[in-house]
């Protein structure tokens, strides 16, 4: 028989009972949809999170205090007090060729005075290099320079949203703000960096000179994190390498001692939160994947039906000199097209709610080709694995016993 008439057969039986078939194909629906859903929303979010590191810099390289133990005893950042200092940063900036930029991170907080009211926020102390390590740009004004830094002087930038929170419908540029009592002078705006990975507002925030935060806002010595960028991918390791050879000279540690210093790898950090969402990604799409299976057993159920029901028309065609491979491919046959055609509602339904997703929810799915063709694929496989059985149920008829049939 030829598959064009399998095919026009199997549609014929199909459309005799629209509702049913449309039951039976409903697991395979709900099946695939969810698995380009879930995968879809998994993808996505490793796509945010390394849209939201690449936007916390280019090539950065991050140095924090680290936990030491003295004779298994637990000492703290070098003792209990922060490791970092000034002394470490130019160090570095002397003995590290592969470093491109280097800034100290000094962290704080406060109320906001200003323009049309108060707002609460981080102030961070950084050096110029700041804005090259992270990448981020002004949208107006300009950024402090290394004599500012060295003079503390009070000066500050503030983000996008600090600016729409105290000077909306005003120029912030060259307009006064007061942090914890203490006056600084804005001379610009940073560009918007939105949302990072941890939903945090990249936005909210100020910046001032390093040493002027240090000592007039927080009134000690040392340096919370030192930002640095490497001068390319491929000097990444290279600058660890330095990094470390640097930072255990001015420390004055010995060979093989535990290091007070710690540094992470942005990369690594990718990488990591990447696997998270990538394992997160593989258990629901496991889970939705167990809808198709089910759908591929209400197949089989209802085509076993089916064969019940058409005993005598099976009895008559093989009576008729249809050879039991014919019976066996018609039923093959009506299996794959119920799969196929319940995997194609499949896809048009999960591109709808990938697209609801994105207008209604802060989600954006990426619905990847290769996952919808995988889906498409496994929802024709589930047709012949579970059609297979009543198929053979069919064909292994005897055609005087089926003609009996009532």
């Amino acid at each position: 028989m030829k598959w064009s008439n399998l095919y026009k057969i199997a549609i014929k039986s199909i459309m005799k009972n629209k509702m049913r078939s449309l039951l039976t194909s409903l697991g395979i629906i709900i099946g695939v949809s969810s698995v380009i859903v879930m995968v879809a929303i998994g993808e996505g979010s490793q796509r945010r999170i390394k849209e939201s590191f690449s936007s916390m810099g280019t090539n950065m390289l991050m140095i924090s205090p680290n936990w030491r133990k003295v004779q298994s005893v637990s000492k703290g950042a070098s003792g209990g007090r922060n490791s970092l200092t000034y002394d470490d940063i130019e160090e570095l900036k002397i003995s590290c060729p592969s470093l491109s930029g280097v800034s100290a991170i000094i962290k704080s907080s406060g109320q906001l005075i200003g323009g049309t009211g108060n707002w609460s926020t981080s102030v961070e102390g950084v050096d110029p290099d700041y804005f090259l390590i992270r990448n981020w740009d002004l949208s107006s004004g300009r950024i402090f320079t290394k004599r500012e830094v060295e003079s503390k002087k009070k000066v500050c930038i503030i983000g996008k949203t600090v600016a729409d929170e105290l000077f909306q419908g005003i120029d912030p540029f060259g307009q006064k703000l007061r942090i914890r009592n203490t006056p600084f002078k804005i001379i610009g705006v940073l560009d918007s960096k939105g949302q990072n990975s941890w939903g945090q507002d990249q936005d909210d925030i100020v910046l001032a000179p390093s040493k002027t935060v240090l000592y007039r806002l927080k009134g000690r010595r040392d340096v919370d994190r030192i930002y640095v960028s490497a001068t390319s991918d491929e000097t990444m390791s290279i600058a660890e390498e330095e990094i470390d050879t640097a930072l255990r000279k001015t420390h004055k540690l010995a060979p093989g001692e535990d290091p007070d210093f710690r540094i992470r790898n942005q990369s690594e950090m990718v990488e990591m939160a990447s696997e998270t969402s990538k394992t997160l990604t593989m258990l629901l799409g496991s889970i939705a994947g167990v809808s198709l299976l089910v759908g591929g057993i209400g197949i089989m159920n209802i085509m076993l039906v089916s064969v019940t029901e058409r005993t005598r028309e099976i009895g008559i065609r093989l009576s008729l000199g249809a050879r039991s491979k014919d019976v066996l491919m018609q039923f093959l046959t009506e299996a794959i097209v119920l799969s196929l055609t319940g995997g194609a509602i499949g896809i048009i339904l999960s591109f709808l709610i990938a697209h609801g997703l994105t207008k209604f929810t802060e989600l954006v799915p990426y619905i990847n080709p290769w996952v919808v063709f995988s889906a498409f694929t496994f929802s024709g496989a589930v047709g012949i694995f579970f059609g297979f059985y009543p198929a053979k149920k069919a064909a292994n008829l005897n055609p005087i016993d089926a003609l009996r049939y009532e």
